[in-house]
């Protein structure tokens, strides 16, 4: 019988569940949590996007994508506006207010990512960046 540290996928949960401990520790302040630093991330790099399809990007559920967005919302980070290609839908777009936060949270988010790969040498670390954004990319969607 294989131990549990033999199993990748035991291991990349692992990895999963202290990187969510460490990033909602550092949010905890702003009243945000991960799902919400990953809304607003993906925000940052788009014009802005249908709920639908960030529930698709993300991996979350449409229901969570609603309330996330509501919550946002309410902080003034991100807000819904009438879609330029069917006036019956609404796209999410990221705030000055959302830059604003991303740009002050950019700094503690990058020691998260440090104390997360701290074992590891900066060539360890670009490896395994590069083999997460692999998986990620082809097997996640």
């Amino acid at each position: 019988m294989r131990g549990l540290h033999a199993d990748t996928g035991y291991l990349l949960y692992r990895l999963g569940l202290r990187s969510g401990q460490l990033f909602n520790s550092f949010l905890q302040e702003s009243g945000l949590r991960l799902r919400h630093y990953a809304l607003l991330r993906f925000l940052a790099t788009s014009p802005g996007a249908l709920q639908r399809e960030l529930s698709a990007s993300l991996g979350y559920d449409p229901s969570a994508i609603v309330g996330l967005v509501d919550d946002l919302e309410k902080l003034g980070f991100a807000e819904r506006r009438p879609s330029p290609d069917d006036r019956r839908s609404r796209i999410v777009v990221l705030t000055d207010g959302g830059r604003a936060f991303l740009r002050d949270t950019d700094e503690a988010g990058q020691r998260v990512t440090n104390e997360l790969v701290q074992p590891l040498d900066a060539s360890e670390r670009e490896q395994l960046h590069a083999l997460l954004r692999k998986v990620t990319e082809s097997g996640l969607g």
